[in-house]
């Protein structure tokens, strides 16, 4: 009786796991270019105008996205996780001077979140590793030197739209490779 109940209990535990990750296979995607569009409705005449010469910048990182694509699927998962938290962190900040909807910025934030928390389900109970310090301080530069130095300005927040969806296709890449992987 005892072995039927441990194959029982591993059974569900297995199909519960693969139950949350059929979320990432399905959903992520979708959720990732509902997010798309809506940074692209974010955009406005008057924030599409060329920034001055002096713009302040932080340098992409690159090569963390590519370090992470060499990693286990874990190891993937928990980086994106910590891009999506990062930047709906991002969009926390006060964004008032952006000439955004301010149902469009909340609803942003919502899929995000709902990604962020959809995908750490996936993770497992063995995945709370830690974060990549460098990928975090990325995007404190992100909001000191671009949103603070710029004073949260309708150019600083055009910065950090075009920023996020940078981030938001290489997370859909980084997702594909697990789905893939599977």
């Amino acid at each position: 009786m005892l072995i039927l109940f441990a194959c029982l209990f591993l059974a569900l535990s297995t199909e519960g796991s693969s139950l949350s990750c059929r979320w990432m296979d399905h959903k992520f995607r979708q959720h990732n270019e509902e997010t798309l569009n809506l940074l692209d409705t974010m955009v406005s005449a008057k924030n599409s105008t060329n920034t001055t010469e002096e713009e302040v910048t932080v340098a992409f990182p690159n090569h963390l996205y590519r370090q992470v694509s060499k990693s286990s699927a874990e190891d993937k998962l928990v980086f994106t996780v910590q891009v999506l938290e990062e930047v709906a962190a991002l969009f926390e900040e006060d964004h008032s001077s952006a000439s955004w909807e301010h149902s469009t910025v909340r609803n942003f934030l919502n899929i995000v979140n709902k990604q962020a928390e959809e995908l750490h389900s996936c993770i497992g109970s063995h995945g709370h590793k830690k974060k990549t310090t460098k990928l975090h301080m990325y995007f404190k530069r992100l909001s000191h030197h671009i949103l603070k130095e710029m004073g949260h300005s309708a150019e600083a927040w055009e910065v950090i739209r075009k920023e996020t969806k940078a981030h938001l296709m290489r997370a859909e890449q980084l997702a594909s490779s697990l789905h893939t992987a599977h």
